[in-house]
């Protein structure tokens, strides 16, 4: 199987060496610098990959704040009123939330060059979305999709959309035990470009409904889906035509 994870992650490749872990710098005062600055995540990365005090700093309190900023309804939902803890951490969920993480070409070969991971300005999480990527026996999950993030004339057959989600208390849903009931095997070399954990091919274990290639308009044999141990959803799809939809549309009706 080829890869459609990330040609470029989130590493940091600097020096760690500072000299904040010597007390020069206080939390307090840097938790009131970021706070002015709405939790900037391009620098929250930037310092993270030169400082492993900051980076510490960042993965406790900082990224807790920016994601509380960005998306207060669905992080009190993922992680409860307290908001005390989350799968995969805060600071993945937070890269979640702004940057899309490209891919290699998959392993149904439907994609005809790599796309870079990249920046985005704007996420949308949609629960509603989520639970098209359900199969019925997990319908009570709870699984928030972002909208595709297209990219022009990356495919053979059109164009590609990437798309990111979170589950809700992974560990416990009807999604992962489903996996493991059907001994579904961990992919032996990619992870999560998130959080680094191994992932499951959701195409692979025949886990993508139809639903979620309607959700999509995306040709059913050029839709995958990796799913991470915490719960992250990394997927890529091939748009169909409006022309080819309509004619799909018409013919199951």
């Amino acid at each position: 199987m080829t890869s459609m994870m990330p040609a470029k992650r989130l590493r940091c490749i600097h020096s760690r060496s500072c000299i904040c872990t010597n007390g020069h710098l206080n939390e307090t005062t840097v938790y009131l610098v970021f706070r002015s600055l709405n939790w900037n995540p391009k620098l929250l990365c930037s310092i993270a990959c030169v400082c492993k005090w900051f980076e510490d700093l960042a993965k406790r309190v900082l990224w807790k704040e920016f994601c509380l900023s960005r998306a207060p309804k669905m992080v009190t939902d993922l992680a409860g009123v307290g908001h005390s803890t989350i799968d995969g951490n805060w600071n993945a969920l937070g890269k979640l939330m702004f940057y899309c993480a490209g891919c290699h070409s998959t392993n149904n070969g439907f994609l005809s060059r790599s796309i870079p991971g990249h920046f985005v300005d704007r996420t949308r999480f949609s629960q509603t979305a989520g639970k098209s990527f359900l199969v019925p026996q997990c319908r009570t999950d709870t699984l928030y999709v972002t909208d595709p993030c297209e990219h022009l004339d990356q495919a053979d057959d059109g164009d590609v959309g990437l798309f990111r989600g979170v589950f809700k208390a992974f560990s416990k849903s009807k999604t992962r035990r489903m996996l493991i009931e059907k001994r579904a095997q961990l992919h032996p070399k990619e992870t999560c470009p998130y959080c680094r954990t191994k992932v499951w091919s959701l195409h692979q274990e025949k886990m993508i409904p139809k639903s979620a290639f309607r959700r999509l308009d995306a040709y059913r044999d050029q839709l995958e889906c990796f799913l991470c141990l915490n719960g992250h959803l990394i997927g890529v799809c091939t748009f169909l035509p409006l022309s080819d939809f309509d004619s799909a549309s018409e013919g199951e009706e």
